[in-house]
């Protein structure tokens, strides 16, 4: 009766829900000929590990005999679903007296509920157990005593049985239980079920944190970013995923610090409100970045560590191309890290080339078929294409799919005519206007032109094509822009690849290598949990490079993470480079794509960038206090009047470096607020961590509890050039737009293959908010050129190109790969700062 109220009870919060038992049983009477017990014991193990993981079973029951219960079995055995209370943890526990911790078998619970409703007081009476062995019997024994009583324990074999129960009975007041221990109870082994299955639903249920931060002993001078990262001691992953409410089965665990987090934490909490969403974003750069990673890594460490609100990190894995080339690494910098950076900066868990993987298997797929098409006759490429395997011949389900877009709704092969076999083998790729490029995360400045095809062999299929930095891929764009599995495969199948000679499309489905993408890039679709210098969360999730791509950290990231934070807490997410561009791209690409709506942006700026766009010289000649530079406040100006374009609340961040003076960070926080800052700060998190960030951390509170009035900056059913003509005035400054032939006749064309809706990523320097890198501050009276188009179908947006943007940058003079070494012995890494 009990167990069947805890069920209805179950049921009304949710109707879904059916306690399982699974029950492993080897049959002992008629043993499997040949099999030996350690193979038996294999197997078993094996099964347990399988159910272990099923969310659909709540309780295992092994029904095994004696020589198959092993220590490798019943350890193999998770004690949330060991319903018989045999594993070691239940057992130990049970000893010890505790039993909360795992289950009590079902004998010992009928006798423990027969000691419950029994009228008669027990304490002090003997109680004789009657054919025990093994650790049940001792766990009995043990928790009889705990219950005041005594025991005495016989044997069924024994000979004197008879005169032994006897004799107990002329001496023991008063007989309590006789109990056969191999007596099964089933109605304890259902309770035991429904309260495991009880347990797993509380477990789904949002927890609430119990993070503990990692303490920092800031030294003066500040080491280096490595010697800072390798002082701190990262905690476990397993560890902080638990302390921020992650299950077990949601993280697959890459070496100690680091994991991927499952997709399925989104259905788990989907009823869980959000919490706060907050970016940071920049004002116009110097080369060498103004610290919006460290901001970032820094605001989070003073919520989560120092003002007790759960806060997370979403950052975007480094490619390659920039850690070797001018920048370095991106893990943040001085006490404001994320750790071990190392592994932040260098490979993570592969998802950079996955994507490399992937986008150049497309590649392959252009140019093969091509070749094939050229070759071979419609009849041969048909048998080629759908071949009989062991007599029978059929489509694949990626074929079927091409087949229904050409409006042929047909199954056998053998079924088609001549004229449908033709449409359907011959995709009739156009080799000059092939719009994808191979891929590699490293800056190769040769590789932008290049001409493949060179070999005999390939039969004079030579083509121009070229290379692009492997986070510029539109499959990294549309890893950043998926909101699951199901819309990533769809949006990999629908990119388009180039166009036919009859000036149709061909996508990726088209070419049959859709669904292989989805296999490669099954696993990069899961953000990567990391920590702080100070132990609090972060994501790594998508790619950046706000100039050449969209260059913000993935929706999957965001959404995650502000269902884990809960409605209280914070989510900290980076768009790159300045507000022109990455927040721009944030706004009305990310934002249109996740559904969600940012509560503060968090501008940097620094004194260096603001003396640079004042007129003052590059950043390493810089001697002149700002405030002789009259043109200092322009850019800062324009970058907060870009965020206040769509409506939400500005926080400055100053970032502070030793060479600035109190009388410069005083004026540009003054500045700020008369350009229409809700507050600016000076921070200090790469002196202090987040320590130095708790004046920020205020600030950001404050302004997100503040009206917020969110807006596009345009209508997606602008057309396509007037949207571009909008981020050129409003954001960028110019007076208008100028369009290359090129780039009128690619529009004209999008605009007929019913792609004008979708929304634009400027591909622009970072370096001015102009497409000229020298001018500087915020210039005006320009006419923006936009030499060519590009259409990522895929990811879902149009991708104009400024005046001599490049998709593949170079290496400088000086690399800095000069300053990376290992230490053979060691295996220590040095020169990533």
């Amino acid at each position: 009766e009990k167990t069947k109220e805890t069920m209805e009870a179950l049921q009304k919060r949710n109707a879904a829900i059916q306690p399982s038992l699974a029950i492993i049983q080897v049959n002992w009477i008629y043993p499997v000929k040949n099999l030996k017990n350690k193979t038996i014991s294999l197997c078993i193990v094996k099964e347990v590990l399988k159910l272990n993981e099923d969310p659909g079973v709540h309780g295992l029951y092994l029904h095994l005999p004696p020589a198959s219960t092993t220590s490798r079995v019943l350890t193999a055995l998770k004690p949330e679903k060991d319903v018989e209370g045999i594993s070691d943890l239940s057992t130990g526990c049970l000893i010890r007296g505790d039993l909360s911790t795992g289950y009590v078998p079902p004998v010992i619970s009928a006798v423990l509920e027969l000691n419950h409703f029994s009228d008669v007081s027990l304490e002090g009476k003997t109680v004789l157990v009657l054919g025990g062995h093994g650790t049940l019997e001792v766990t009995l024994r043990c928790l009889i005593e705990r219950n005041g009583m005594v025991a005495i324990t016989s044997h069924w074999t024994s000979k004197n049985l008879k005169s032994e129960v006897c004799s107990s009975l002329s001496i023991i007041h008063s007989i309590w239980l006789l109990f056969l221990l191999q007596s099964p109870v089933l109605l304890f082994i259902q309770k035991n079920v429904v309260h495991s299955c009880t347990r797993w639903l509380q477990e789904r249920q949002y927890q609430p944190w119990n993070l503990s931060s990692i303490n920092l002993q800031p030294q003066t001078p500040v080491p280096s970013d490595i010697e800072i990262s390798r002082a701190q001691t990262p905690k476990p992953v397993d560890q902080l995923a638990k302390e921020i409410g992650l299950l077990p089965e949601e993280l697959e665990v890459y070496g100690r610090s680091k994991a991927k987090v499952r997709l399925s934490l989104l259905d788990r909490l989907q009823n869980q409100p959000d919490g706060k969403y907050v970016l940071v974003a920049g004002i116009t750069p110097t080369p060498l970045g103004e610290g919006k990673s460290t901001v970032t890594i820094g605001l989070v460490q003073a919520l989560s560590a120092h003002l007790k609100l759960n806060s997370f990190a979403c950052l975007r894995q480094p490619s390659q191309g920039p850690t070797f080339g001018v920048k370095g690494g991106a893990a943040g910098g001085g006490y404001a890290q994320v750790i071990p950076m190392e592994e932040f900066n260098l490979h993570l868990t592969g998802d950079i080339h996955a994507i490399t993987a992937a986008n150049n298997l497309v590649a392959a797929a252009i140019d093969a078929r091509i070749l094939h098409e050229s070759t071979q006759s419609d009849k041969a490429l048909y048998n080629r294409l759908v071949p009989s395997v062991n007599g029978v011949r059929r489509f694949s389900p990626i074929q079927i799919s091409r087949l229904r877009r050409l409006g042929m709704d047909k199954t056998d092969p053998a079924s088609l005519t001549p004229q449908e076999i033709n449409a359907f083998v011959r995709l009739d790729l156009d080799p000059s206007r092939i719009t994808w490029h191979r891929v590699v995360d490293t800056n190769d400045r040769f590789l932008r032109k290049i001409t493949v095809g060179q070999a005999s062999t390939e039969k004079g299929q030579s083509r121009e094509t070229g290379f692009d930095i492997a986070v510029a891929s539109e499959i990294m764009a549309i890893l950043a822009l998926a909101d699951g599995l199901e819309d990533m495969k769809t949006r990999l199948a629908r990119m388009v690849v180039g166009t036919s000679r009859g000036g149709q499309p061909v996508t990726a489905e088209d070419l049959g290598v859709s669904g292989a993408l989805a296999v490669l890039m099954k696993d990069a679709i899961k953000p990567t949990l990391m920590q702080t210098l100070e132990g609090t969360p972060v994501f790594v999730h998508a790619g950046p490079f706000a100039n050449i791509a969209h260059g913000n950290s993935s929706v999957l990231a965001d959404k995650l993470a502000l269902k884990l934070v809960g409605q209280d807490g914070f989510v900290v997410t980076e768009a790159g480079f300045g507000a022109d561009i990455g927040m721009e791209k944030f706004f009305n690409i990310k934002c249109r794509a996740s559904g969600l709506q940012p509560n503060v942006v968090v501008l940097v700026a620094t004194v260096r960038a603001l003396k640079m766009h004042g007129g003052g010289p590059n950043v390493r000649l810089q001697t002149t206090e700002l405030l002789e530079f009259s043109g200092c406040r322009s850019n800062l100006r324009k970058q907060i009047q870009i965020a206040r374009l769509f409506g939400v609340p500005v926080v400055v961040a100053v970032n502070v470096f030793k060479t600035d003076t109190q009388a410069e960070l005083d004026l540009v926080c003054q500045i700020a607020k008369e350009c229409g800052a809700s507050d600016a700060v000076p921070c200090h998190h790469w002196a202090q961590g987040g320590r130095g960030c708790i004046e920020l951390a205020h600030a950001v509170n404050a302004a997100a509890t503040r009206s917020n009035n969110f807006q596009f900056l345009y209508n997606l059913q602008l057309p396509l050039v007037d949207k571009i003509r909008a981020i050129a005035q409003q954001v960028y400054g110019a007076d208008d737009i100028e369009l290359s032939p090129d780039a009128k006749a690619k529009i004209d064309y999008y605009n007929q293959q019913g792609h004008g809706s979708l929304p634009i990523c400027m591909a622009k320097t970072h370096l001015s908010l102009s497409h000229m890198p020298e001018k500087k501050g915020a210039p005006t009276g320009f006419i923006l050129p936009i030499r060519d188009v590009r259409a990522s179908v895929g990811a879902g947006f149009i991708y104009p190109l400024v005046g001599t943007m490049s998709t593949m940058p170079g290496l400088p003079t000086r690399p800095c790969f000069y300053d990376i070494d290992l230490d053979p012995v060691t295996e220590e890494i040095s020169g990533l700062f």
